[in-house]
């Protein structure tokens, strides 16, 4: 195996000697700021965590990477890293130039020398890196529906790393890290990756991996982008920090990962090998399903163990030992931890998954000792609340003159009457007139207002408020988009109001179906412009059947039944 001390690491970032020169350039030079996720790809291509990348895929080495999993100069590498821009800023740019590439806060971290840039097919991208078109996969979904639709390929010249204003005594460069584990006198090291708060399992598996390699432990999450409903990092920064205090000093240490995750299967677990070689490590610990997103019904897209499979196959080359575990349970009878193919037959083993631990914190059940520790509960317990002082959104959609305004305009007052939360109502005429004046009625416009609605019963949801908003939102991935953002603070609940488009029409008091029949009105949801009805709504209603005042009933039953509000639950049928 390549040994990990003499492998070559190339950070991208340019030379004292270069900055003034480079800064000074950037100024005359055409400027793309760039997002989040693209900040932490920069990251880790400019301190040299992405080695061999001397930057930006080329369409080459992109097609080579999808098809073979390496470059076009047959450097193992799984993962597409290219810059993605739109077509509007594409067209004022051609090989050779030379781009100003920004973070939010104005400075420029690198400038980018471009090779390529070309139109990609997206679907075939899809199948080729994730396996599926489906879009139920989150890595599917943020390239089909995220992902701008240019790629520039080219080199990167660093002027500095993106800014970290939280934990900077765990943040860490590949050369930091390196230097480290020398100073040490670390010649083995075992990586840990995570994207979940850990808890008596992962410590026994953690520990397990260091004593059967002779290697000590690198606890090595993922703080950048991760998979939707994923705990946020400050409450799981609070639960390492508490498992830190579980391992002898001597034998661990903690360092934070800004990896934008593509939940890839395979395909990630051989690219998170990858970076932790390139971080110094040996040894990479690969468990059961590692990165596998599942669809909506609760199927993997992944074989449970090909992500092993993948990286045993490229040990050698890659430079990085697999570590295998399968899951780790709880022996009663022992009181002990051991991996689930090592239990006797008739042996009484316990496992708490995640479901059942995230509904035990919602309700302020007890969780049991022999899951996790003290410490970290109580960091999830602080970040969890039960329900009942947990912020919410209540989320209408539905066609014009379904009865969404109506029914929410009830539903604030019930909320107000049985609730001390602050209520918010996000009407679509209300949000128009006070925070989307200037848009029109484009598609791009309408999502950007839904955006806008979602923005703002974040900031609600997120300081323990109720949120009631009632737009159109015809568009099942913009609601998606929506529900991910709100859902990282709190809860989220899409109200369907199905009433029939004959119904609606027959309401229409301003006139502006018949004017949509006519041709006056261009893009009317429902008569030229499709509304996509959602499929797994937590309440649907239909005010052609229901009373408005039944209607916003039947949601303060499902609130109180779901614990957001306190009190006895009711059947929405006791109310006439």
């Amino acid at each position: 195996m390549t040994s990990v001390a003499t492998h070559e690491l190339r950070p991208l970032l340019v030379g004292m000697d270069r900055i003034a020169e480079l800064k000074d350039e950037a100024l005359r030079l055409p400027s793309w700021d760039l997002n989040f996720r693209q900040i932490w790809d920069s990251e880790l291509l400019l301190n040299g965590a992405f080695s061999p990348l001397p930057g930006y895929l080329d369409k080459a080495d992109y097609e080579n990477v999808c098809r073979d999993l390496r470059l076009a100069n047959g450097a193992l590498w799984p993962m597409p890293i290219m810059l993605d821009v739109t077509e509007e800023f594409a067209t004022s740019l051609s090989s050779g130039d030379r781009v100003a590439l920004r973070h939010p806060e104005g400075m420029v971290l690198a400038v980018l020398t471009i090779e390529d840039i070309w139109t990609p097919d997206r679907h075939a991208e899809a199948i080729a890196v994730f396996g599926t078109d489906n879009q139920d996969h989150p890595g599917v979904f943020q390239l089909m529906q995220e992902t701008h639709p240019i790629y520039i390929g080219g080199k990167l010249e660093g002027l500095e790393l993106p800014p970290h204003h939280t934990y900077q005594h765990y943040r860490h460069t590949p050369e930091q890290l390196r230097s480290e584990f020398k100073r040490l006198g670390w010649d083995k090291v075992v990586a840990f990756q995570t994207r979940n708060p850990m808890h008596r399992a992962h410590v026994e598996l953690t520990r397990r991996a260091a004593l059967d390699n002779d290697a000590k432990i690198l606890i090595h999450p993922v703080v950048g982008r991760t998979s939707p409903g994923d705990v946020d990092y400050f409450s799981r920064v609070r639960c390492y920090e508490a498992v830190l205090a579980q391992l002898p000093p001597q034998m661990v240490t903690l360092s934070l990962l800004p990896l934008a995750m593509r939940m890839g299967g395979p395909r990630e677990a051989l690219w998170h090998a990858l970076i932790r070689r390139n971080y110094g490590c040996t040894h990479f610990i690969v468990g059961r399903d590692h990165a596998g997103p599942r669809d909506r019904e609760g199927n993997s897209f992944y074989g449970p163990y090909d992500a092993q499979e993948l990286v045993a196959k490229h040990a050698e080359e890659s430079g990085i030992e697999l570590v295998p575990f399968q899951e780790v349970v709880y022996s009663e009878s022992r009181g002990e931890y051991l991996p689930r193919p090592e239990a006797e037959e008739g042996e009484k083993i316990l496992s708490l998954s995640g479901t059942e631990l995230r509904r035990r914190l919602r309700e302020g059940a007890d969780i049991p000792e022999w899951f996790s520790y003290p410490e970290v509960i109580d960091a999830l317990r602080r970040r969890f609340p039960p329900r009942s002082r947990q912020g919410y959104t209540v989320f209408f959609t539905g066609l014009s003159g379904s009865g969404k305004s109506t029914v929410a305009q009830i539903l604030i007052a019930k909320l107000m009457e049985l609730d001390d939360r602050p209520v918010t109502l996000l009407d679509g005429d209300i949000v128009r007139k006070n925070l989307s004046s200037e848009l029109g009625f484009s598609k791009e416009h309408r999502d950007l207002n839904i955006q806008r609605i979602g923005f703002v019963a974040g900031e609600i949801t997120k300081n323990r408020g109720a949120a009631v908003c009632a737009p159109i939102a015809p568009y099942a991935n913009t609601r998606r988009k929506v529900r991910e953002s709100i859902e990282l603070h709190g809860g989220f609940v899409e109200v369907h109001v199905s009433t029939s488009l004959e119904v609606c029409e027959s309401r229409d008091r301003k006139g502006l179906y018949a004017k949509a029949r006519a041709g006056l009105i261009k893009g009317f949801t429902g008569i030229d412009d499709p509304y996509e009805a959602p499929e797994n709504a937590e309440v649907v209603i239909d005010t052609g059947e229901l009373s408005a005042e039944r209607a916003a009933q039947k949601i303060v039953d499902y609130l109180r039944h779901e614990g957001f509000l306190v009190g006895p639950y009711h059947s929405h049928e006791d109310h006439v």
